[in-house]
């Protein structure tokens, strides 16, 4: 949760403070609502597709979104910069996820088809993204459609700690440590997440895709 930062006793010395996003979140500590307005600009989006591709539902989504910022700036005055800010906000949107996903009473979710998401939402085209950054190709011309519907169904297969640690590292760029201290787990618990995830990704989708490296 939000309110869960460890007192940082020197802040010169907590190696956040270069962060620009981290000085953001301190000038809100202090009551600057416009600094807090502009985290939220930055990260509103990319949360919304986080949460989207966790949950399939926009509307579940965006009420995510907002009880993370609505935590975030109930906690502000709290606020030690013990990581990155986009680490700890990544932290705080996976527990809300965990806990909303064990309480599911708030409403029943029907799922957005994948074929509709981008032109009901804005969001990215997951498919085309996935396929990209994991060196896959398809092995004949897929609509854009198709290869959403392709690529969602596979994503859908995974765990909920693979995929989201699959999102973090593909359309974030998180490297294995910042997801590990996002997610809370260690080093080799993410590398072994990652690793079943490719697995389960490239088994499901090797009907329709070809490794890139083979066209070269």
């Amino acid at each position: 949760m939000a309110s869960t930062t460890k007192p940082v006793e020197n802040l010169e010395e907590s190696g956040f403070l270069h962060d620009p996003e981290v000085q953001l979140m301190l000038r809100a500590k202090q009551g600057d609502d416009e600094a807090f307005t502009k985290l939220v600009a930055t990260y509103q989006d990319r949360l919304t597709t986080i949460f989207f591709h966790m949950r399939q539902n926009q509307e579940a989504a965006e009420d995510l979104v907002q009880d993370v910022f609505l935590r975030i700036y109930r906690a502000r005055h709290g606020y030690e910069p013990t990581a990155r800010f986009s680490t700890w906000l990544f932290r705080i949107a996976n527990n809300l996820a965990i806990n909303s996903r064990r309480n599911k009473s708030r409403r029943k979710e029907v799922p957005i088809p994948a074929g509709e998401s981008t032109a009901m939402t804005g969001l990215p085209v997951a498919g085309q993204n996935l396929a990209d950054k994991s060196g896959l190709q398809p092995t004949r011309q897929l609509d854009k459609r198709e290869l959403q519907l392709v690529v969602q169904k596979a994503i859908e297969q995974l765990s909920d700690q693979q995929r989201l640690s699959v999102l973090l590292h593909k359309f974030e760029g998180m490297s294995y440590a910042e997801i590990a201290e996002t997610m809370e787990l260690s080093v080799p618990a993410i590398k072994s997440l990652l690793s079943r995830a490719r697995d389960s990704l490239r088994t499901a989708l090797e009907p329709y895709m070809q490794l890139g490296k083979e066209k070269r």
